[in-house]
């Protein structure tokens, strides 16, 4: 060994953030660095500490660490569309009950809506 720093496979799947199990299947697909040869002392495989900082994580979860300003105003705006759907969502039951009130029949409530009539006729039972 060069005195480098080494670490298990528990050790790196907590960089990266995920289970051991994980992390090795990456490391089977070649999708994560491979293990340094040989074994440690307890017959461990063991991977080079700074090899798997560098590596680009995979998976959908990956962490957003690396990512610039626009991928962060992307993210934003994508936060600010979901809370505008949830206020639709809200006029949306309103004016069901509404509906419901003036005596509107569910199929084409439902159908105005852009919903199905099983999600008006739970709605309306909350």
């Amino acid at each position: 060994m060069t005195g480098a720093e080494v670490w298990t496979s528990d050790e790196c799947a907590a960089a990266w953030g995920v289970k051991a199990t994980t992390r090795l299947g990456y490391v089977s697909r070649g999708q994560a660095p491979a293990p340094l040869p040989g074994l440690d002392e307890r017959h461990r495989r063991r991977w080079d500490a700074e090899e798997v900082r560098r590596f680009a994580r995979p998976g959908v979860g990956r962490s957003r660490s690396g990512a610039g300003p626009a991928a962060e105003g992307l993210l934003g705006e994508m936060a600010e569309v979901a809370a505008r759907i949830d206020e639709l969502r809200e006029r949306q039951r309103e004016l069901l009950a509404a509906g419901r009130e003036q005596g509107l029949e569910i199929r084409a409530m439902a159908r105005a809506l852009k919903i199905s009539p099983q999600t008006a006729y739970s709605w309306l039972a909350d």
